[in-house]
């Protein structure tokens, strides 16, 4: 068993896009539209074409929004993505004006930041 796709859930799919793909650095993997304006739309790291995607999922049911917004009021990370150089992405992203509510901070093994992702969640970057 192993992980496939996981889901961040955005209000607007193409804002979501932008700045995952455009900020970020993650690569489309699929993008084929469903109901509505609704898509398919799946991105991977450029490190791992075939790895694990993430998908950006319309936030379409209301306890979806519950929960999303219960973790932002809270300052909790949606989710967490790993990196080789935290300092060096902290620079690189914090130069193209993405918010971190913590800079790079020692967590025991790991050094761990986080970052408003501008589509209501706080993202964990990890470097182990």
């Amino acid at each position: 068993m192993r992980i496939n796709i996981t889901s961040i859930y955005v209000d607007d799919q193409s804002a979501a896009l932008a700045f995952y793909r455009d900020v970020l650095g993650f690569q489309v993997h699929h993008d084929v539209p469903v109901d509505g304006d609704a898509r398919w739309l799946t991105l991977v790291s450029p490190d791992q074409p075939d790895g694990p995607e993430l998908l950006l999922e319309p936030m379409g049911h209301p306890a979806a929004r519950a929960f999303c917004e219960a973790l932002y009021a809270d300052g909790m990370p949606f989710t967490q993505f790993a990196v080789s150089d935290l300092a060096a992405e902290y620079r690189r992203l914090s130069e193209t004006g993405v918010r971190f509510t913590m800079e790079p901070t020692a967590a025991g093994p790991a050094t761990v930041a986080v970052f408003d992702d501008t589509c209501g969640h706080y993202i964990q970057l990890i470097e182990e």
